[in-house]
């Protein structure tokens, strides 16, 4: 069966969601949906300067949590459009947690140095969005279509021009003028995280097979509180780390703080540095999991605040208002992915990317956190005004299907890259890593995992959420992004530079940009 639309997003999160409500009016747009993704998962906020709080400092500390990687023109665009995607999201319905006199409540979470969290539900914002954001779909013109994208169709000439789904036992052909990745991370590569099962690197794998570039993969954050459930693999809930912004504080085996005297911000600090002490401290103590103390929290502001915390605690048999609870960090979010300009395209025509899956440069090394929720809102518009205002011409070359084909085995490569790709990295492991991906086939999870692996090995020096212990500290020499593409075997692997890429490509030489610059 074949279709035919203009646009084609894949994925129903916030950025997917965004990016066809921002088109409905001017394109015939289909959303392809294989589940809700992370967004109904998250539980923070959305992070907004306004009023009295300059958004130049919400820049800096987005810029100060990215270790000073980050893009400053994509990051300033984040900053000062988010007040007014989270005015419009207001204007669909969505229901904020409002103060007595009507203001919207904000509050204080790591590496931000005032309260600018807007959240609802108490700790639920992600399905308060999610919910408000179908809603208004289901009053526009886009067509939904359940299914897993499993392929792309591809033109002689080189663009994107649709997708191969799977919708039941049967496989759809939809061409389109552009299709837009809006896939989320790649949680289910690792064994255990707080993404949902179908959040695996599907579409980091289908743009690697387009020919796309990919940049900033060793970036992977681990949230440094997911609740212990005792559970090693799937999915961990998670405890919002608004839960230190309230006062609790995350203390060893023996009762001591963990961060105290560890960082300025001590509990607060960035998720990168409070998941390193973490993990260092479980390492030291032979433990898997330390303990976050909310007792001194006012449990009527526990109660208020953390439903959706004080659930989860209560099936594993603890209570948040008078026990300390057990965490660990777990993988939570790529910070980069598929590379993207300002407006989502990727370097393959046709093809865009917007949200998790791609590296848009406002996260830098590591995400400050509640801006993901903010990233898809303000680059899904961005992605759909440049689509309403410029749609890519019709391709009328040959097409071929690139499929993503099937893992042979999905948890030894679950439990590689967890290993030896995890918060704490060195050389020997890393290049055992890619020795036991050798021979685990092409699939997409593989892909995704040798992805991860290469730019790891390749960055040989710590900053952000990439830390090696052979190389514990930030070198100007790898002041570069790392770029991953496909070989001619169709691994992945590092380019030095993106004059490598275009000769790959033979395209016209460009210049990789360098971390902190505003080209």
């Amino acid at each position: 069966m074949k279709r035919v639309a203009d646009v084609v997003v894949i994925g129903s999160g916030v950025a997917g969601l965004s990016t066809a409500l921002g088109l409905a009016a001017t394109r015939e747009v289909v959303l392809l949906s294989a589940g809700d993704g992370s967004t109904p998962w998250a539980q923070g906020g959305i992070s907004a300067a306004y009023g009295e709080d300059d958004p130049l400092d919400h820049s800096y500390d987005t810029e100060v949590a990215g270790a000073g990687f980050c893009d400053p023109r994509n990051v300033r665009a984040l900053v000062e459009e988010g007040p007014q995607r989270l005015a419009e999201l207001i204007a669909q319905g969505a229901r904020f947690d409002r103060n007595s006199d009507g203001s919207l409540s904000r509050t204080l979470e790591g590496g931000h140095g005032r309260p600018r969290i807007v959240h609802a539900g108490g700790d639920a914002t992600g399905a308060e969005v999610h919910r408000a954001l179908l809603s208004a779909l289901q009053r526009s013109s886009v067509r939904t279509v359940p299914g897993r994208t499993v392929g792309l169709l591809q033109s002689e000439y080189g663009s994107v021009v649709g997708v191969l789904v799977e919708t039941g036992t049967e496989l759809q052909q939809i061409e389109a003028r552009a299709v837009v990745l809006a896939t989320g991370g790649i949680g289910n590569a690792y064994l255990a995280s707080t993404n949902p099962a179908t959040v695996r690197g599907d579409g980091i794998a289908l743009a690697l097979r387009a020919g796309a570039s990919l940049v900033d993969m060793e970036f992977v954050q681990f949230h440094p509180t997911a609740l212990h459930t005792g559970e090693t693999s799937g999915q961990l809930p998670l405890v919002t780390e608004a839960v230190r912004g309230e006062g609790a504080v995350l203390r060893d085996a023996h009762g001591r703080r963990i961060m105290a005297g560890r960082h300025p911000r001590a509990d607060l600090a960035p998720r990168d540095v409070v998941a390193r002490a973490i993990e260092a401290t479980m390492r030291r103590d032979g433990s898997d999991h330390v303990w976050l103390d909310a007792t001194a929290v006012a449990p009527d502001v526990l109660r208020r605040r953390f439903p959706t915390v004080l659930a989860s605690c209560a099936r594993i048999g603890v209570d948040l208002l008078t026990e300390q609870i057990p965490v660990a960090p777990a993988e939570h979010f790529l910070c980069g992915g598929v590379r993207t300009d300002r407006n989502g395209a990727t370097d393959v025509p046709g093809l865009y990317a917007v949200g998790e899956v791609a590296a848009t440069g406002v996260h830098g090394a590591n995400r400050l956190a509640s801006n993901s929720l903010l990233e898809g809102l303000v680059f899904g518009r961005r992605v759909a005004t440049a689509l309403t205002l410029d749609l890519p011409a019709k391709d009328v070359g040959r097409v071929r299907e690139l499929k993503l084909g099937d893992d042979r085995q999905p948890e030894r490569i679950r439990a590689i890259l967890s290993r030896y790709a995890g918060i704490r990295r060195d050389g020997a492991g890393l290049n055992a890593a890619v020795d036991e991906l050798d021979s685990l086939g092409a699939g997409p999870l593989a892909t995704v995992a040798r992805a991860v692996v290469v730019a790891a090995t390749a960055r040989q020096d710590s900053r952000g959420c990439h830390w090696r212990s052979d190389h514990p500290h930030a070198d100007e020499r790898w002041d570069e992004h790392i770029v991953v593409r496909l070989d001619h075997e169709g691994r992945p692997t590092t380019l030095s530079s993106a004059v490598d890429a275009a000769v790959a490509l033979g395209r016209p030489r460009v210049e990789l940009q360098r971390a902190g610059t505003d080209e």
